[in-house]
């Protein structure tokens, strides 16, 4: 079994962004790659690594303080595609047609995506006959991306990548990326290339899962080894400065739980709107990246584990069955974090071909197709896409109707 180097106590974690001590307030335990959906020849050769997150003192950047290698969690296997999303494939083709109104409206734009996975949003923006580019490092989704006409560069983003683009294609208009930059530790490269290939006016814009609301909601799953950063307004107006840029809008998103919209400019390019100071206020009056902010939500984290366990094994107990829906990447957290098996779970359905007849990760949880959900309904069903609720709850009625219910554990462990 394959293990990295971990830090150590007289070595404590440094900050991505500016070299400074973190401050450890978070240690979820012995880890798998969250999308390493397995085999059962493969069990034994499982790599693993210690998940843990910190504050950086200075910066208020909250960040993993283990790195995983990239190579390892994106590559020509990676299961995840964003189209598998009604809602997601929406929020996209209105993203795109946002930036084909605004951002996009010169005599030649041009658009390029970091992380574009299966090119779900550059359809919309090639559809339109508008230059564009994705840069996918994971081959099998990038395949899916150029099948349906998106032009896609198969390689990470870096500053070498960024200047290898400006020299073929020009300056971007817009450099755009989603549920991506969280993912990358080595930002200074990134914030660099963006410096190289953004045009003068540019925009750089970006959404992910936002600090905030996994405080609030003790979204503890959204942290695993994709990703390695929890931004807030504050953090990335921070982030921003150190490479030649500002922070000029943020936005909150409904999607994936909860996440903000982040634009950036060129310093001293654009004015920033009322938004970001207010979400700026917002969080120095939650005391968000504090550490005894932070502390308290570890502290709801372990409440977390205490009551979802108890709550499996009594049903365990009476003899009911329990099954799982959505095999999804953080889902690797919840299983291992609070030691949840086969034991405890029968199964787990998911709609992605890649993830079917698999083993989830670290657990060995065996995951199924979407189907086996309504050929017998358990009795209770462990709702991993919470942040899909609505829509699978909207498509599952029949497990209502039957009798079913669902375990949530977002903000609390409760059944509905």
């Amino acid at each position: 079994m394959s293990e990295p180097t971990h830090q150590t106590a007289s070595a404590p974690a440094k900050c991505r962004i500016c070299e400074s001590e973190v401050s450890e307030f978070l240690d979820l335990g012995r880890q798998p790659l969250s999308d390493a959906f397995l085999k059962p020849a493969d069990i034994d050769n499982e790599f693993f690594y210690r998940l843990a997150v910190g504050v950086c003192g200075t910066c208020t950047m909250v960040q993993l303080v283990e790195e995983v290698p990239r190579e390892k969690m994106f590559h020509e296997d990676y299961p995840y595609h964003s189209s598998g999303s009604s809602v997601m494939t929406e929020h996209f083709a209105s993203t795109a047609r946002e930036f084909l109104e605004s951002e996009l409206k010169s005599a030649d734009p041009f658009v390029v995506e970091l992380g574009c996975n299966d090119g779900i949003m550059l359809k919309t923006v090639s559809d339109a006959g508008v230059r564009h580019l994705g840069v996918e490092p994971s081959g099998g989704v990038a395949e899916v991306a150029r099948s349906r006409g998106i032009r896609v560069r198969n390689d990470f983003f870096e500053e070498s990548t960024a200047t290898a683009i400006r020299s073929a294609d020009g300056p971007a208009d817009v450099i755009y990326a989603a549920n991506t930059l969280c993912h990358i530790p080595y930002m200074d490269s990134i914030l660099r290339g963006v410096d190289a290939l953004l045009g003068p006016d540019g925009v750089f814009v970006f959404e992910d899962p936002y600090l905030g609301d996994i405080v609030e909601k003790t979204s503890f799953d959204q942290i695993y080894d994709e990703h390695y950063f929890f931004f807030t307004a504050r953090s990335v107006s921070e982030m921003a400065s150190r490479f030649g840029l500002e922070l000029v809008d943020v936005r909150r998103l409904p999607v994936h739980g909860g996440e903000v919209r982040y634009t950036l400019a060129r310093a001293g390019a654009r004015s920033a709107t009322p938004a970001v100071a207010a979400l700026v206020a917002e969080e120095n009056a939650r005391s968000l990246s504090a550490l005894p902010t932070l502390e308290s939500f570890a502290s709801n984290v372990a409440r977390i584990r205490t009551d979802l366990n108890a709550l499996l094994r009594r049903l365990r107990a009476e003899g009911r069955s329990v099954a799982a829906y959505g095999a999804t990447a953080k889902s690797a957290t919840v299983t291992n974090y609070c030691g949840i098996g086969p034991d405890l779970v029968d199964y787990v359905c998911d709609t992605t071909p890649a993830k079917q007849d698999r083993l989830s990760p670290g657990a060995h949880i065996p995951v199924v197709p979407a189907e086996e959900f309504s050929r017998a309904y358990p009795d209770y069903a462990l709702l991993f896409a919470w942040n899909h609720a609505e829509e699978i709850m909207r498509k599952e009625q029949g497990f209502k109707e039957s009798g079913g219910k669902w375990i949530f554990y977002v903000p609390t462990v409760h059944v509905v």
